[in-house]
């Protein structure tokens, strides 16, 4: 009898060392690892599928739809580059015209009110040209108005030929231009405007088809706008306008109950 429980032992013993050996083997090692890995595949792969067939079935019922959001306003900055320009055989005699012009021109913003330190010259330049034999200098200077006096830079504006009737040559590209800058001051309200503009629409659509509309899916915000509330305007002579009309669309996708 105890022989044959030794036996039996014995092969148990065996059968123990053989099954560690086993899985100590490299090839049972690589195999495992393989397994492993094509099972966590599979999971992950079955997630992703049932996510994206839950995407698809969501984007069935759903709708994409845009909203406008339009706001007036009135313009917080002017600004002025004023150019001009005399041409004359002796420099000296330009240099002279120039520097008669820019006292002129300081005299009319002064005249109108506005503090010295608003009108600063921006640049200035002399150039040459010979013909036939004979020299002609032209010497060009740049003054800039900066100021928030919106309705004195229109005032401004109104009388700039006072400027030509004084002998001051306005070269093209002399003229006022209006600039909002307080956009971040109203983007949130425009953009949640916009947004209640997409769900009134998509809210049309809905009712239209028997459904009604749900949460966002996605939102997508456009672009700020800020244009000439009446039309293009500007070029030579002609200023800018101070009334503004900001704009931003919205991209929305609804979904549907």
């Amino acid at each position: 009898m105890n022989g044959l429980s030794d036996q039996a032992t014995g092969r148990a013993s065996d059968g123990s060392l053989e099954r560690r050996n086993y899985f100590k083997d490299p090839l049972t090692l690589r195999w495992l690892g393989t397994a492993a890995i094509l099972s966590a595949g599979m999971i992950v792969g079955g997630y992703l599928l049932g996510n994206g067939l839950l995407r698809a079935k969501e984007a069935e019922h759903a709708v994409t739809v845009r909203g406008l959001a339009e706001r007036d306003v009135t313009a917080d900055l002017a600004t002025w580059t004023i150019s001009y320009a005399t041409t004359s055989t002796d420099l000296a005699t330009a240099q002279e015209k120039v520097r008669q012009d820019t006292a002129t021109i300081e005299k009319f913003f002064a005249d109108l009110g506005f503090p010295g330190a608003e009108l600063q010259p921006t640049g200035a330049n002399v150039a040459s040209n010979t013909y036939e034999g004979v020299t002609s200098y032209t010497v060009r200077q740049r003054l800039s108005l900066r100021t928030t006096d919106i309705d004195r830079a229109q005032k401004a504006v109104s009388r700039q030929f006072d400027l030509v009737n004084r002998g001051v040559f306005l070269e093209e590209g002399s003229a006022m231009a209006y600039s909002f800058t307080k956009l971040n001051e109203i983007k949130p309200e425009m953009v949640a405007e916009a947004t209640r503009d997409a769900r009134s629409s998509a809210e049309q659509f809905a009712e239209d088809s028997g459904t009604g509309v749900g949460a966002i899916s996605d939102a997508t915000q456009g672009y700020f706008t800020i244009e000439a509330r009446d039309g293009d305007v500007g070029g030579w002579g002609v200023s800018d306008t101070p009334f503004k009309k900001v704009r931003v669309v919205t991209t929305v996708n609804f979904l549907l109950n």
